[in-house]
């Protein structure tokens, strides 16, 4: 199967937070959802889905809701691409927080032989920290953060657990963590 090159693009930032990844065009979207989760920074504690076109949908069903949605499990990044025909395709993660991501595909090529996949090959910026409070909050964090002598400054580090650098996006961890996911549904060798 092919490898896709996945631009992997949070929307309505000021400062660009990008992600290129390299996936198998058949990975099923549950999967694509972990290695996005994994690439961006995310936690992986909310629900989400993905969108092409005007009305295909792929989530996981809300608990709290009846729904007849397509499965994540069931569909592959091969058929999200073809619902959005030659469009842009989104993954949404978070409902509350609602992180909006433009999926482009910028190409595609044959796997390269020894190298296992998905794999990071860019970065730009660093996601938003888990339960913000969405595009608004991520804003006030970042004045907040920016300024020691804002009165609330020391909680929020103390609630992120550190400094926050937006411009940091520490591919390293974001690299290994992709590449934790590849070992582990690499293809075994039978014996």
């Amino acid at each position: 199967m092919a490898i896709a090159v996945l631009k992997v693009e949070l929307e309505d930032t000021e400062l660009p937070v990008c992600r290129v990844l390299e996936v198998p065009l058949d990975i099923r979207l549950d999967r694509l959802h972990l290695a996005i989760q994994a690439a961006m920074g995310w936690k992986n504690q909310h629900l989400y889905d993905f969108t092409a076109g005007r009305s295909a949908r792929w989530a996981e069903p809300d608990p709290d809701f009846e729904d007849d949605m397509e499965r994540p499990s069931k569909a592959t990044l091969a058929d999200l691409l073809a619902a959005a025909g030659g469009r842009s395709a989104f993954y949404t993660y978070d409902f509350g927080d609602d992180w909006r991501h433009r999926l482009t595909v910028a190409g595609t090529h044959d796997p390269a032989p020894g190298v296992a996949y998905p794999r990071l090959t860019g970065c730009t910026g660093r996601c938003p920290p888990e339960d913000v409070g969405g595009m608004p909050g991520f804003e006030e964090f970042l004045r907040v953060m920016a300024d020691p002598s804002d009165a609330e400054h020391e909680d929020l580090i103390d609630w992120h657990g550190g400094p926050f650098d937006p411009a940091a996006a520490d591919s390293p961890a974001r690299a290994r963590a992709l590449q934790a996911l590849a070992q582990k549904w690499a293809p075994r060798k039978p014996g």
